[in-house]
């Protein structure tokens, strides 16, 4: 390499969502279903998300790993990123289960919403049974994109080496992805029934934050912690990932109920005013916005905080493992490099603290 920068968070996030969405074309070019069902499926897919838990993964990979740096002289490829296929992999599967529960969560039977995404829900663009059909594809195909080889097409070009040259990796790592995954997604389905349960109820904060550590907050774990996962992550690298996924996965709850409120449905994409609706408890309900507000805050910054550890726990990794501490590895500019490696994360926490939808 000529040249080595690391890529902005704008400019990263755009070839993260670039990628996802060239990877779902490729998905629903090679999969078998019926014209009518891979046409819902598609369009469940294919709406304007703000596509975090793909971010998660991607943005948790590059905060345990080197490969976050890239070429940028003029040889470099038009793809700044190229992110290796166990980390797309991971991007579709956890974009799958969340758009299969959203799918289900717009059903007459549960929320009964009208809008996802600035657009008709799924149920209302295709029928119910159609809609509840598309839900269940989409949570199979989070396993199946997993394990079997539906990205053949774009696999051998950015394939890293340790998996195209041991086909033993390729499968341990599956196996432990799926292991991430699966009890995460069945602990979101759990979160959901005590959603629905504490309806027109008045719950107390123990009993809301174990709604939310599940129905929001377990997904949004797997995606943290298999995108570390792809990148080899220590057991103390997944233990702060844990606690930074958990502190993000709550406030982004939070913030969620301060939106429905304060936003309207044009800017949410969604039907606004919902929760109130169903008469749902809400941590505005329980604290009023203000409070909601600095209790979100306060628990990004907390997250944040547990990247700040994340990155002096690889940088002393590195340094213990290196051959010889030579006075070009114990320069201040070069520590500051790798504790940058963490930014993404970061970044990603405050564009969420930041969104208004």
């Amino acid at each position: 390499m000529t040249s080595i920068e690391l890529l902005d968070f704008q400019q990263f996030r755009h070839n993260v969502i670039e990628q996802l969405q060239q990877d779902i074309e490729v998905v629903f070019s090679s999969v078998v279903l019926s014209d009518s069902l891979k046409q819902a499926c598609h369009y469940a897919m294919t709406g304007d998300g703000k596509k975090v838990r793909p971010l998660l993964v991607a943005s948790s990979y590059a905060s345990s790993t080197r490969s976050n740096y890239v070429d940028v002289s003029p040889q470099s490829s038009a793809n700044l990123f190229p992110l290796p296929i166990f980390v797309r992999r991971a991007m579709l599967a956890v974009e799958f289960i969340h758009v299969y529960s959203l799918v289900h969560d717009d059903l007459p039977c549960m929320d009964d919403d009208d809008l996802r995404r600035g657009r008709a829900t799924c149920h209302v663009a295709f029928g119910e049974a159609r809609a509840l059909l598309v839900g269940d594809v989409l949570q199979t195909l989070a396993f199946e994109v997993l394990t079997t080889d539906l990205l053949s097409e774009t696999d051998v070009k950015n394939e890293d080496e340790d998996t195209n040259c041991n086909p033993s990796v390729s499968t341990d790592l599956s196996a432990q992805l799926v292991s991430i995954l699966a009890p995460r997604a069945r602990r979101m389905v759990s979160g959901q029934m005590l959603d629905l349960e504490g309806e027109q109820q008045n719950l107390t904060y123990p009993q809301l934050k174990a709604i939310h550590k599940d129905k929001t907050g377990a997904l949004i774990e797997a995606s943290v912690l298999m995108g570390a996962m792809c990148a080899k992550a220590t057991e103390n690298q997944l233990a702060l990932l844990s606690d930074f996924a958990q502190k993000i996965g709550l406030a982004f709850q939070v913030q969620d109920d301060i939106l429905d409120v304060v936003s309207d449905t044009q800017q949410l994409g969604k039907p606004s005013g919902s929760d109130e609706k169903l008469d749902k408890s809400t941590y505005v309900k329980l604290m009023g916005i203000e409070e909601a507000k600095t209790y979100a805050n306060d628990l990004f910054q907390q997250g944040k905080q547990d990247l700040i550890q994340l990155g002096q726990v690889s940088l002393s990794s590195e340094l213990a493992c290196s051959e010889t501490h030579d006075t070009q590895v114990q320069d201040t500019q070069v520590q500051e490099s790798r504790l940058l490696h963490h930014s993404y994360l970061a970044d990603l926490a405050d564009w969420l603290w930041e969104r208004e939808k």
